[in-house]
């Protein structure tokens, strides 16, 4: 069983950065996937960004190129988002999420993650 806790959250104003943590309590990640997901308000959850946790392989969601990053520290079993240039429309909930064999779309892990945190609340103003 893998349990996943977010933190890093809060209100910030649009051009600013934060850093979003994820902590885990397992024993080692790997050979998984861990991702990034959001849901704003009245919308579906998209996928944010992913890394392997053996390689170290990154991939990001279009909207988030260039601005987050997706990073592990081996050591702490924690993976976290630094996200810069923050944009109202990054308000969202950010929820963690790993997976031993996440399914793919087009090379991307984006789907079939079965080990989620209960997210953490971002929301940036104008």
């Amino acid at each position: 069983q893998v349990q996943l806790v977010e933190s890093g959250g809060g209100l910030v104003q649009a051009g600013d950065s934060l850093r979003l943590s994820c902590a885990a309590s397992t024993r080692t990640f790997s050979n998984y996937y861990l991702a990034w997901f959001r849901q704003a308000i009245g919308k579906e959850r998209e996928f944010v960004a992913a890394i392997t946790w053996n390689s170290g392989r990154t991939y990001y969601a279009d909207a988030v190129k260039g601005r987050f990053t997706i990073s592990r520290d081996n050591a702490k079993n924690t993976v976290y988002l630094q996200m810069n240039s923050l944009k109202p429309e990054d308000t969202a909930v950010y929820y963690c999420a790993a997976d031993f064999s996440p399914r793919t779309v087009l090379g991307v892990p984006l789907r079939g993650y079965d080990y989620w945190g209960q997210g953490t609340q971002v929301t940036v103003s104008s």
